[in-house]
């Protein structure tokens, strides 16, 4: 039998690697709501467009980059499965209705665009471009209910504050939408997207306000007032401060950076709402759900030499597609 010695019985250099892996899941989500999420905001942009040069101009934009994209959200679910199999088992067994949901959209938001491109006639493409629209739309609702039930533990398919958050999600990747599409479009296309942004931002903010008051009114025990989810909240509402001061200035790509700030405290304002739970509902700790100390311990030196080469990829990938459309260009 082979003897790992402490690497099979103590945390890799003392690290607490069982919060690092419950961050490292959300993490993982954050990057998939960000990244597919401008992809999701263009789709439901484009629903704004009867133009048929300004929705190649759209589709072209996220061309190079939504499948790559979509990858986050696989990695999510394989992290939450390798880390936390019995989280992981629970959560799709309660909701698997609303996996179902998910795929489906993701699946129609995916092949939309490309049987768009395959005739050019109007009822086609009318028809494929609603499609579209749709999936772009009910993925990230879909999400949002997700997350909004996997935190306060609801096992039924629908709820009213999963709906909220449902809304709340899609109105966030309007916001990173219009700041990605506002960088890459120019002219008179460049300034109605940018028109979107203010409208977004209020939505997700209103929509926001509303999510946190049911949440102190219905659940204190959460700790909504408590200085960590309160310091989220004021990072929120800078960034959102910053972006529409950058729309207003024409500084389109300070606009798109302060999406990801709050796209991540967004995730870390669940994943603080919820730890030390891995899954409320059935009252799993993180310290309950997650696996042995050898398999955590391989799998974090895997990750350490992995998630490198993933972000050079992912550097690689937008430095190449950096810069505006050109006239001409289409997702094909």
């Amino acid at each position: 039998m082979t003897d790992y010695g402490a690497f099979a019985t103590d945390p890799l250099f003392g690290l607490p690697l069982q919060e690092l892996w419950f961050g490292l899941v959300f993490f993982i989500l954050g990057m998939f709501l960000f990244l597919d999420g401008f992809d999701f905001g263009v789709g439901a942009i484009f629903a704004t467009r009867d133009d048929d040069e300004e929705r190649e101009t759209l589709l072209a934009a996220i061309g190079p980059f939504w499948d790559g994209n979509e990858v986050w959200l696989v990695v999510f679910g394989g992290a939450l499965f390798a880390a936390f199999p019995a989280v992981y088992a629970n959560l799709f067994s309660r909701h698997y209705l609303l996996m179902f949901a998910i795929l489906g959209a993701l699946i129609l938001r995916g092949l939309a665009p490309e049987m768009y491109e395959q005739r050019h006639d109007e009822a086609w493409q009318t028809w494929w471009g609603r499609a579209f629209v749709v999936g772009s739309v009910s993925a990230p609702f879909f999400l949002g209910v997700f997350a909004a039930h996997w935190l306060l533990g609801v096992e039924s398919l629908l709820s009213l504050p999963g709906v909220v958050v449902g809304l709340a999600v899609v109105a966030l990747t309007v916001v990173a939408g219009v700041g990605f599409l506002a960088m890459k479009t120019r002219g008179s296309l460049q300034r109605d997207v940018a028109d979107y942004g203010p409208r977004a931002m209020a939505a997700y903010l209103a929509l926001v306000v509303v999510t946190l008051g049911y949440l102190i009114a219905v659940r204190p025990d959460l700790g909504v007032l408590a200085p960590i989810p309160l310091a989220l909240v004021v990072v929120s509402l800078a960034a959102a401060a910053g972006y529409l001061l950058a729309l207003r200035g024409g500084r389109y790509t300070l606009a798109f950076g302060a999406v990801p700030v709050l796209v991540f405290a967004f995730v870390a304002l669940v994943a603080t709402l919820m730890f030390p739970l891995a899954d409320p509902a059935t009252g799993l700790t993180v310290a309950d759900a997650i696996i042995s100390v050898l398999p955590l311990n391989i799998m974090s030196v895997a990750s350490a030499l992995l998630l490198p080469l993933v972000f050079t990829y992912f550097g690689i990938l937008y430095s190449t597609f950096s810069g505006p459309i050109e006239t001409g260009e289409s997702y094909s």
